[in-house]
């Protein structure tokens, strides 16, 4: 159950966007390239947590701050 901690749940989320943004870095890729990948990669893995979980706005500010480093 996630409970008043839900900041701990999240993380692992978290984490796993960031992990996946961090290894694109690496790759040379076109800007249309880098919009289909957080399209489609970047925005998916924390979409079944949105829709089932209220989520904190502190969540939804790191992930916007990872994706805005990776365009």
């Amino acid at each position: 159950m996630i409970g008043r901690k839900k900041k701990a749940f999240f993380n692992e989320t978290k984490l796993k966007v960031q992990s996946k943004i961090s290894s694109w870095r690496q790759k040379l890729f076109s800007s249309g390239g880098k919009k289909v990948l957080i399209k489609t990669v970047a925005q998916a893995v924390p979409a079944y947590a949105m829709s089932v979980f209220k989520i904190p706005m502190g969540f939804c500010n790191d992930i916007q701050q990872s994706i805005a480093g990776f365009w």
